[in-house]
């Protein structure tokens, strides 16, 4: 029996956790994933850098020291054109704390209730960091779309609710069947650039 390579992810998001190991399962099927509750407790940084990728490099190196695991880390985000690029890094905070999803989502669209419907184009950004013993590796990837007018789904997370993806109209990222989201999310880009380069890394 292969024992199974065991991988940290930076986050205690139980469906970032999940999303995470099936799509890096695609590639790496030994792979396990391994959250902040499957480690020993230690102090994790304050996200206060000014951009995706320096939010993603420090939570992936913080993990690495603490763990001594080849760490993950993603930071994602939603842009929004009308709101010059905001909530940004901003995104699971933006409504202030503690994080709430459905705080923020109702935030975000009283925020752009006057705003007409050509004009409600947003993107979801999300960067991977990998550190390992051998290096670092950071992946950006994008989803293009925009947000709707009111909440609808109950899958995923975050503002998946309030977003229809320009591969996917009419239906909320939130409406997709996990496969689908998988195929076109900002994430699953990221991370599908970045398996092959992972295993070449565990091997």
């Amino acid at each position: 029996m292969i024992e199974p390579v065991e991988i940290f992810l930076a986050s205690r998001n139980a469906k970032k956790i999940a999303e995470m190991q099936r799509i890096l399962g695609e590639t790496l099927p030994d792979l396990r994933v391994l959250g902040l509750d499957d480690v020993a407790p230690y102090d994790e940084p304050v996200e206060d850098e000014p951009d995706f990728a320096g939010n993603a490099l420090l939570k992936a190196r913080a993990g690495f020291a603490a763990s001594g695991l080849p760490s993950l880390a993603d930071d994602s985000g939603l842009c929004v054109d009308a709101l010059n690029g905001m909530p940004g890094v901003l995104s699971a905070r933006w409504s202030g704390p503690p994080k709430d999803d459905a705080r923020n989502n109702a935030l975000l669209l009283d925020q752009l209730a006057d705003v007409p419907d050509d004009r409600r184009s947003a993107h979801f950004i999300s960067v991977v960091a990998f550190v390992h013993d051998g290096g670092e590796l950071v992946v950006e990837a994008r989803m293009d779309g925009r947000v709707i007018r009111e909440v609808r789904g109950a899958g995923g997370f975050g503002y998946d609710v309030v977003f229809e993806a320009d591969d996917r109209p009419g239906v909320t990222t939130a409406e997709l069947s996990r496969e689908d989201k998988d195929a076109i999310s900002h994430r699953g880009k990221a991370l599908r650039e970045l398996a092959p380069k992972v295993a070449a890394a565990l091997m």
